[in-house]
């Protein structure tokens, strides 16, 4: 079995959705692993990894308007408020979510469906540089 771990750099541009998933083969292809599984971590706690339906951007902009609905900033019950309004809501929204995704490689390619994607979804209201680990282990 080899390993290969590579670190991804993202700049987000503030709260939303981000498509990886060319940037994640890259390091597949790179990685000369043809069969095997590729774990992504994001080593943040106000961003999450996802992944989802990438022909309709409409998806998108439901996530974040659910989302905000679900965890809404400036509710006064927080008490974690010194980062800002928006902060404590991202940790909750990437408590809801997760940090990390495994898909299963053939072929040197992700074996994603016809209609997924692999998504950064920045959680903050301003854009920040995220790290994402890329760890593929295979033959």
């Amino acid at each position: 079995m080899q390993y290969f771990q590579q670190l991804i750099n993202i700049q987000t541009q503030g709260k939303g959705l981000q498509e990886i998933t060319r940037q994640v083969q890259l390091v597949v292809q790179a990685s000369k692993i043809t069969c095997g599984l590729c774990n992504l971590f994001v080593r943040h706690t106000s961003a999450s990894l996802l992944i989802q339906e990438n022909a309709d951007s409409d998806v998108q902009m439901d996530l974040e308007y659910f989302f905000g609905k679900l965890v809404p900033e400036n509710d006064l019950g927080y008490t974690h408020t010194m980062e800002g309004p928006d902060d404590m809501p991202s940790h909750i929204r990437s408590a809801l979510t997760s940090t990390s995704e495994q898909i299963p490689l053939s072929g040197g390619t992700l074996l994603l469906g016809t209609w997924q994607g692999i998504y950064l979804w920045e959680h903050r209201t301003r854009g920040s540089l995220r790290n994402i680990v890329v760890h593929i282990s295979g033959d």
